[in-house]
């Protein structure tokens, strides 16, 4: 097994894990609960971990998750509803409308 990053929290940590095993590449969460030692241990020590099952997933999975850090950000207003849309979304969260092209 290979450590190949820290995560910022246990939401992003899963995210992450979830998608590198859905690229083919198993991975695992580790140090998921030590937040609960904030405090008591250093600050870095208490984040939780991605680990990589094969080490050889290394540079793809880095590359995955650079890619995934980096996704556009757009700004659209929705010509079915008119709701404002922020972020990497391409459909309305209101009514499902895909962004104009």
């Amino acid at each position: 097994m290979l450590r190949l990053t820290q995560a910022p929290d246990i939401a992003m940590a899963t995210l992450w894990r979830d998608l590198l095993c859905e690229a083919g590449m198993p991975a695992s969460v580790q140090r998921q609960h030590l937040g609960a030692a904030a405090g008591h241990l250093p600050p870095g020590e208490c984040l939780p971990e991605i680990w990589l099952t094969y080490p050889e997933h290394a540079e793809r999975a880095r590359a995955l998750l650079r890619e995934f850090q980096h996704l556009p950000q757009r700004q659209w207003r929705c010509h079915a509803c008119g709701e404002a849309i922020e972020g990497g979304f391409e459909q309305c969260w209101n009514c499902g409308a895909l962004m104009p092209q």
